[in-house]
């Protein structure tokens, strides 16, 4: 009774035909027992020959169990005989289903036109629950078998996991597919192009039931859900394929969603609504970013599927003004695929005349070649719906204004959210085994249920993929080529690098621009250092150090002086500005090189990213915050000491105070200048006047300067007898002036009479080295400012010296370690490089990767699905 396998050894897996390699066959043969022993263990066969025949005839052309495609009806061949074996039984079986459902017509319809007596309607009664009966035992029996085969199947994939097949395991056909719409997902939204390979894309008016139908196919209840609100918010890509465990996982995440768990099955569905209000933006309340997830486990059948928003008619409060037209242009886009499949979802439980999504999908696929309807909660519809010829109507095709491949009614459950998908697997099986609509034939065995929804639905799918997809990769052969044709023509020199590779390249020349920060000498740092800190400090120093000092009437109180204010200013300014001068220094040198440009080798494509390094590292970069303290007794040490010990020391600092002054007293002439206008010289030669208000100051200039030649050790602040008496010989002379303008100008005209004479005395202050060393003992020369500005001096250098030690040995590496933190940040954030490296060079660059990517992927998958062909 048992066939011959040998055409049938594809659906046996590998291990079988190997365990006579892995098992000694001989033994085995010692430990059975007699022949009559065995014969008690053996199966029945003529059962297993019996289930065989079921499932080959609910797969056979022309049976119930084949799906309701008319595209497909012509090309079988239903007269199709098999002469032997189980075979022949398994149409014998089809055929006698097909004779009573035949009977029962003839019966119905000659009742109908004739109208026979009650014993004929008996006989049609009879009939139709003979056929009912055949058709659940059938089903029955098929679910056996595929449980069996679940069963089986699972132990295959968990053998493959643990590695008994000494081979590698390949990438499964779906999951390669799912690879390559997720790169082209990513490429339409970057360059806004659009692929034509096929997917299943669920549309539906809201509570229509699409999520829950999509959750029957993937046995689990993976999506969030609500109470007559929009859950759906973005595009969700549903990969199904064969695993040995119920699990699932997203694109861009390790962790795995045991789905048999509830905990686990909570969290990935708060995860896909937290994932769903993330991609949503700001005043909106859908969003076009796909979602993209992975279920697998075993028996689930192999296609992608992509979740829409719910259609809706009216926005409420709470939504964008624009969702309804927003959620339209998404199922457009992804409707007007020609190789999309549309998976219509229509809720049965209410009016057909509501339905919005139907005349949408009529407007994508008028012809009904791509479109498999749905309608759901058929239960409630056959309670509410007054005519039951109303469904028989929608499944036939002839009450919506649309065409389709395939109509199906299923149920997805009482409405409860809590129910498990095996309690709602159970009452849809229940329900059509007690239906008038199953028992009238107003719908087919095939055409119910979720399960042979999905079959169906995978076998329309991987038509549509074997049809489309050579003609996608020969498409995209073509765009690489003329990409490729384009950078030779505009970049023939320079390699194809993508962003990714720019970054790096980009990172190194960075890193190498830091490390040269090492390479700049201790004597360049230190004279900026000096430099920069003697800019900053040099007025605090002349006006609230120097100036007041000098004013004093001897050397001891000028001393003194002195000496408290240093100690003042050391304690709560100088080492912070020391400091701020040290940071500021590492960070021009940190910008120059950064910014210099490197002759040909220069690349402008790297500026923006470099610029944004840069300002992003100083921002993060703080200098030690101990630094300070360190500094300030290293400057109150310096500043302490007095002791000059050679005359070049002397010269130095007479050199550095007469630099100063003169700096000064420069500044201080352009004031005077600007106050009282130009001089006879500029009047005559640039033809140009005095201000009424700079004569005025003029002639206050002139008088006072006549009160300094009178008094010459004048001190620095006039009397206010001495205001008066200058103001009334200017208004003697018709000049009519402000005291506030008087005392103005004489600051002005004081601090450039003491500065030259400052000067005047670093002069004779030359020949002061003997003296002082002498402590000025019998000399009438003293020279204790050139004391000071030496203090000053070799402060300067030492807080130089100091800074340059700290920068060279941790603020250039704690600077080299930011950059690094920074770069490693950017190369993180694909959002900061698309920003920061633009230009047609890094696009065409990109656009060459992805369309190489998606062809290479393209081929792999074809290959593979020609050797499982």
């Amino acid at each position: 009774m048992i066939p011959d396998l040998d055409d049938y050894k594809w659906i046996v897996p590998d291990f079988v035909w190997d365990l006579d390699e892995l098992v000694d066959i001989e033994k085995l043969l010692k430990a059975l027992p007699d022949a009559d022993d065995l014969a008690k263990l053996m199966p029945d066969f003529d059962k297993i020959g019996e289930s065989l025949a079921s499932l080959k005839g609910f797969l056979s052309p022309g049976s119930p169990g084949e799906t309701a495609f008319r595209a497909t009806d012509q090309g079988y061949d239903n007269d199709k005989q098999f002469k032997k074996g189980l075979l022949g039984e398994l149409i014998l079986l089809q055929q006698q289903i097909q004779q009573h459902e035949e009977e029962a017509r003839r019966a119905a319809g000659f009742s109908s036109q004739q109208k026979r007596k009650v014993s004929d309607k008996e006989k049609i009664d009879q009939l139709q629950e003979e056929l009912l009966r055949t058709q659940l035992k059938y089903q029955r029996m098929l679910e056996r078998l595929e449980k069996e085969n679940k069963e089986l199947r699972k132990l295959v994939l968990q053998r493959d996991d643990k590695g008994i097949h000494q081979r590698k395991l390949k990438k499964s056909l779906i999951d390669m597919y799912s690879e390559v719409l997720d790169i082209l997902s990513d490429y339409d939204a970057s360059y806004n192009t659009q692929d034509h390979l096929p997917r299943v894309v669920v549309v539906g008016d809201q509570s229509a039931g699409k999520t829950s139908v999509l959750e029957m196919i993937a046995q689990a209840r993976i999506f969030p859900r609500g109470s007559g609100e929009m859950m759906t918010r973005s595009p969700v890509k549903v990969t199904l394929s064969e695993g040995p465990h119920h699990v699932a996982l997203f694109k861009d995440s390790s962790r795995e969603f045991d789905l048999t768990k509830e905990e686990d099955l909570a969290a990935l569905r708060n995860e896909i609504e937290i994932r769903m209000r993330n991609s949503v933006k700001e005043g909106c309340t859908v969003s076009t970013e796909t979602i993209s997830l992975s279920v697998k486990g075993p028996g689930l059948q192999r296609m992608v599927l992509v979740d829409l928003p719910g259609v809706i008619s009216t926005v409420t409060s709470g939504m964008a003004p624009d969702t309804k037209e927003t959620i339209f242009s998404i199922s457009k886009a992804y409707m007007q695929n020609p190789n999309a499949i549309i998976l219509c979802i229509q809720d049965g439980s209410v009016d057909a005349e509501r339905s919005i999504v139907t005349d949408l999908v009529s407007q994508m696929d008028p012809q009904g070649k791509r479109t498999i309807f749905v309608l759901t909660k058929v239960d409630l519809a056959e309670k509410n719906v007054a005519s039951p010829n109303r469904i028989q109507q929608i499944i036939e095709g002839k009450l919506f204004p649309m065409k389709a491949l395939g109509y199906f009614a299923v149920v997805t459950g009482k409405g409860n959210s809590s129910e498990s998908i095996e309690s709602i697997k159970e009452y849809e099986e229940e329900f059509f085994q007690n239906s008038k609509l199953l028992k009238t034939s107003m719908l087919k065995a095939h055409q119910v249920t979720t399960k042979n929804l999905s079959l169906a639905v995978s076998d329309c799918f991987w038509k549509m993929v074997r049809e489309s997809v050579e003609q996608q990769a020969d498409a995209f052969k073509a765009t690489r080529f003329n990409l490729e044709t384009e950078w030779k023509n505009n970049y023939p020199r320079l390699r194809e690098l993508d962003r990714n590779e720019l970054f790096e390249k980009a990172k190194n020349e960075i890193l190498d621009e830091v490390i040269s920060l090492t390479q700049v000498t201790p004597k360049h740092w230190e004279e900026m250092l000096e430099k920069t800190l003697w800019e900053r400090v040099s007025t605090h120093v002349i006006e609230n150090i120097y100036l007041p000092a000098a004013q004093t009437a001897n050397s001891g109180t000028f001393n003194t002086t002195v000496d408290i204010k240093l100690k003042q200013w050391t304690d709560k300014q100088l080492p912070n500005k020391a400091v701020e001068v040290a940071w500021e220094t590492l960070q021009e040198e940190f910008s120059r090189f950064m910014t210099e440009r490197r002759g040909k080798e220069h690349d402008d494509i790297f500026d923006k990213l470099k610029q944004a390094v840069k300002e992003e590292t100083i921002k993060r970069h703080k200098w030690n915050e101990r630094a300070e303290d360190s500094l300030r007794v290293i400057q109150h040490n310096a500043l302490e000491d007095r002791s000059i010990s050679d005359k070049q020391q002397w010269d130095a600092a007479i050199h550095f105070m007469e630099e100063t002054l003169q700096s000064r007293l420069k500044d201080t002439e352009s004031v005077i200048e600007d106050m009282v206008g130009p001089n006879w010289k500029k009047r005559w030669l640039h033809w140009v006047g005095r201000t009424k208000e700079q004569s005025i100051r003029n002639e206050t200039k002139n008088e006072l300067e006549k009160l300094i030649k009178c008094n010459e050790d004048h001190p620095a602040y006039l009397a206010n007898d001495e205001v008066t008496t200058v103001r009334k010989n200017l208004e003697a002379r018709g000049v009519a002036v402000d005291p506030c303008l008087i005392k103005d100008t004489w600051h002005q005209i004081y601090r450039r009479y003491f500065l030259k004479s400052a000067l005047n005395h670093c002069n004779l202050c030359r020949r002061g080295f003997y003296y002082y060393q002498r402590h000025f003992v019998d000399s009438e020369l003293e020279c204790n400012d050139i004391v000071l500005f030496w203090r000053i001096q070799r402060m300067l250098a030492i807080t130089a010296n100091t800074l340059r030690q700290q920068l060279t040995n941790t603020e250039v590496r704690r600077l080299e370690k930011n950059v690094k933190e920074v770069l490693e940040d950017f190369a993180e954030d694909n959002e900061k490089k698309v920003k920061l490296l633009t230009g047609k060079r890094v696009q065409l660059a990109e656009d060459l990767k992805k369309v190489r990517e998606i062809q290479e992927k393209l081929e792999a998958f074809i290959e593979a699905l020609h050797q499982e062909k």
